[in-house]
């Protein structure tokens, strides 16, 4: 898996996390949460912790670090741009309260929004595919193609090409 696509994942589970349990100080909850998710790959790596037991973090690694480095901006983007993300998933999302969306779907829609009316380095396509491919691990069997529906009419609205010509 490419270092973006798990930035993505990572953000997509941040925003999850933020959506269910607002937090007061976002810097310290990104701090804990990336440190969790160091906690969690460490463990998994030498499986001989036990529980309770205090471990000793190496620095983050060079592809660690270019995760988060490339997760967090979009977490923020997101994350203060949520209002304006939340109107434009209910312009196309006919029939669907926001609030009944299933939780990891209502953020992977609001996470490729941003990208695609905030950041010119990434082309909208990128976007709508990196959507459906995190929709389809973490979400349920229809979420792929409900993400894609709502993310293929939201592109109409895009003052750029959906796709970079090279």
């Amino acid at each position: 898996m490419g270092t973006r696509r798990e930035a993505r994942e990572r953000a997509v589970q941040f925003l999850f996390q933020y959506d269910m349990n607002c937090p007061g100080d976002l810097d310290k909850e990104l701090g804990l949460f990336w440190e969790s998710q160091r906690m969690v790959a460490i463990a998994d790596e030498k499986s001989d912790a036990k529980w309770g037991e205090k471990t000793e973090l190496p620095p983050p690694t060079a592809d660690e670090a270019t995760v988060r480095l490339f997760a967090e901006p979009l977490i923020r983007g997101t994350i203060e741009l949520r209002e304006e993300l939340d109107e434009r998933i209910k312009k196309y999302a006919k029939n669907w309260d926001l609030k009944r969306m299933a939780v990891v779907d209502r953020n992977v829609l609001r996470l490729a929004i941003y990208e695609m009316f905030h950041r010119d380095d990434i082309p909208p396509i990128v976007s709508i595919n990196e959507a459906v491919d995190i929709a389809k691990k973490f979400s349920t069997d229809d979420s792929g193609r409900f993400v894609n529906g709502i993310l293929d009419k939201v592109k109409n609205d895009l003052m750029r090409p959906a796709r970079s010509v090279t």
